[in-house]
């Protein structure tokens, strides 16, 4: 293993900082680079690569000679360090800024120095979160670009494997970018963002060796981590919006299988403690996410419901 400093971000009012990533196996071979957090508040994200360094660390012997990893946990710890989500200066996001561009804007640059570390590697794992201020079931998602195998995705042995059809949006993201310079990109999901689940991270670190597993890059026995994996299309997902708001409360789990008219969550007011909605399941399927904070603005996406039929 080796440790080195990518490149270092200049901040204001203080030393800059430096992004560092870490080595294992081949240095002059590009098999896999793994992407921590790029925005303040995913210290879930930054803490699954840790895990992973550790774990590589006990496996060191077991990496092929032909395989070369870079791990960047985390590649904004200036909005980390303040609680900001995104670039704490100007609120912009990073993760909008690939493939970058060096004479632009702060986040442009950073986005172009972090590339220029990542490109050329055959594979390329994010480990991201989604836009909605909620979570979502452990999945891997792959952007649908013309260039991307989605069969590749069942190699990380998560139940899930979303395949995302690309917004104008999109294309300026790190995942999309991958993949257009000829990376095989996929996007890690967990159960966890800005609170550290232990259990979330060990699931998404034996997911990502069962990936090398499967690739060659790791001489270990492949143990299967989920026996009937599905892949659909991430517009497939069911939106439940909610009507009013106030108090949000929960009624069923993430993951948890639901039936047409099961109610998956309760509006209460906050004041009063009444019920002013219930919110039920339109359909068969699996809850896939849930909207995070207790509190809720009306219509906003409260759950989304992943149908049996989806494919």
């Amino acid at each position: 293993m080796k440790e080195q400093i990518l490149f270092s971000i200049d901040t204001p009012y203080r030393q800059p900082l430096p992004v560092k990533g870490w080595l294992f196996g081949n240095e002059s071979q590009k098999s896999l680079a793994i992407v921590g957090a790029l925005r303040g508040n995913e210290v879930q994200q930054m803490f699954i690569c840790s895990r992973l360094i550790q774990r590589l660390k006990q496996l060191e012997d077991r990496i092929r000679p032909d395989a070369g990893i870079l791990i960047v946990p985390c590649a904004n710890q200036f909005s980390m360090n303040v609680g900001k989500r995104f670039w704490a200066a100007d609120n912009t996001d990073i993760n909008r800024m690939f493939p970058g561009y060096n004479e632009g804007e702060t986040t442009q640059r950073i986005a172009d120095r972090i590339f220029r570390a990542v490109q050329g590697f055959s594979y390329g794992i994010q480990l991201a979160t989604i836009y909605l201020p909620g979570l979502c079931t452990p999945n891997v998602r792959i952007m649908h670009t013309g260039y991307e195998e989605p069969l590749e995705g069942l190699d990380f042995g998560l139940p899930y494997v979303a395949i995302r059809d690309p917004q104008p949006y999109d294309t300026t993201t790190l995942n999309y970018n991958w993949q257009i310079w000829n990376t095989h990109a996929f996007s890690l999901y967990a159960s966890a963002k800005e609170e550290v689940s232990e259990e979330s991270a060990e699931q998404m670190v034996n997911s990502i060796l069962h990936f090398m597993a499967c690739k060659g890059m790791l001489d270990v026995d492949i143990q299967p981590l989920c026996e009937h994996p599905r892949v659909f299309r991430e517009s497939s997902l069911k939106n439940i919006l909610n009507s009013c708001g106030g108090l949000m409360l929960k009624r069923r789990k993430l993951g948890e299988h639901v039936c047409a008219g099961d109610v998956l969550a309760e509006i209460m007011d906050p004041m009063e403690g009444s019920l002013l909605e219930a919110l039920t399941a339109p359909c068969d399927g699996v809850v896939f996410y849930y909207h995070g904070a207790n509190l809720i603005a009306g219509h906003e996406v409260a759950c989304r419901i992943l149908r049996d039929d989806s494919v």
